[in-house]
């Protein structure tokens, strides 16, 4: 610990996690914020997921408290940042993970229930979430908004070859694609309208990771086993021929959060090993 985020307040929105083998992105960063001695309020869907992140966090610890709620839901939105108001007196960082792709199809095939779903999760959501705690932020004239887009948002190339293409290429994605395209442009959007207020907005785009939200969908799908799925996803990497994992956006979230970004604002920041070069 070199307590970077020492006196710190952070909601981290979906900070429990789907099953599966390995760490997701949300409780990663909730793990590393805590070791880093930030107070966490950990909100999330899925109450007992975001419990099971506290207990963690516990254990490492560090001080949070868990809080469910939907991103669709403006109401739930400002309930997670009053919860954290309430708990810890402010908010210095908004850390937004939430994302869903289940529905999703080329545009020939997406219904529209499931486009406008997708949307509404991984955008507005975003968007309502910053809104609650804005003017939280505005009144201490600091704080960190810090979204997960994706690389898909900037590349249409396919990522995953084979059976599980579909799942994975920009045509299959299409509401993926457009509302993660959406969030960095939200993200350079309020970077500019809240620069004035000392407030800092990034996002992190990753590339392939071996988390459960993409491993365990994606095995759920085709009839592949694991470690062929793995290789195929490995071979795409640029860097070191391997995905990356939670714990590598986890790091990026903690930079930016930190003062050490205290200059940065309005930043797509790929964690992808190199993956996004591969474009044009």
């Amino acid at each position: 610990m070199t307590d970077r985020l020492r006196g710190k307040t952070a909601i981290v929105v979906g900070g429990g996690q789907a099953p599966g083998e390995t760490m997701g992105n949300g409780r990663a960063t909730a793990l590393t914020f805590a070791r880093e001695g930030a107070r966490l309020v950990i909100a999330d869907l899925d109450l007992a997921a975001a419990e099971d992140t506290v207990r963690m966090v516990d254990e490492a610890g560090g001080e949070a408290v868990a809080i469910a709620g939907d991103v669709t839901s403006e109401a739930d939105c400002a309930r997670f940042a009053q919860a954290t108001v309430d708990a810890y007196g402010r908010i210095d960082i908004l850390h937004n993970n939430v994302g869903i792709g289940a529905g999703d199809s080329g545009p020939t095939k997406i219904t529209a229930e499931a486009w406008r779903r997708i949307l509404d999760v991984n955008l507005t959501g975003m968007l309502l979430t910053a809104k609650a705690a804005l003017p939280i932020m505005r009144k201490q004239r600091s704080g960190v908004i810090t979204s997960i887009s994706s690389m898909i948002s900037i590349t249409d190339e396919s990522v995953v070859r084979g059976s599980a293409a579909d799942q994975t290429a920009g045509q299959g994605q299409v509401a993926y694609r457009v509302s993660k395209t959406g969030v960095n442009s939200l993200t350079e959007s309020l970077a500019m309208s809240e620069a004035p207020y000392n407030i800092r907005v990034n996002a992190i785009l990753p590339g392939l990771m071996e988390t459960p939200n993409a491993i365990e969908a994606l095995l759920a799908s085709t009839d592949m086993t694991r470690d062929a799925l793995n290789k195929i996803r490995d071979d795409q990497v640029p860097l070191g021929g391997r995905q990356g994992t939670a714990w590598d956006v986890a790091n990026a979230a903690l930079f930016l959060a930190s003062d050490e970004a205290r200059f940065i604002t309005g930043v797509l920041l790929p964690v992808d090993g190199g993956q996004n070069l591969r474009r044009g």
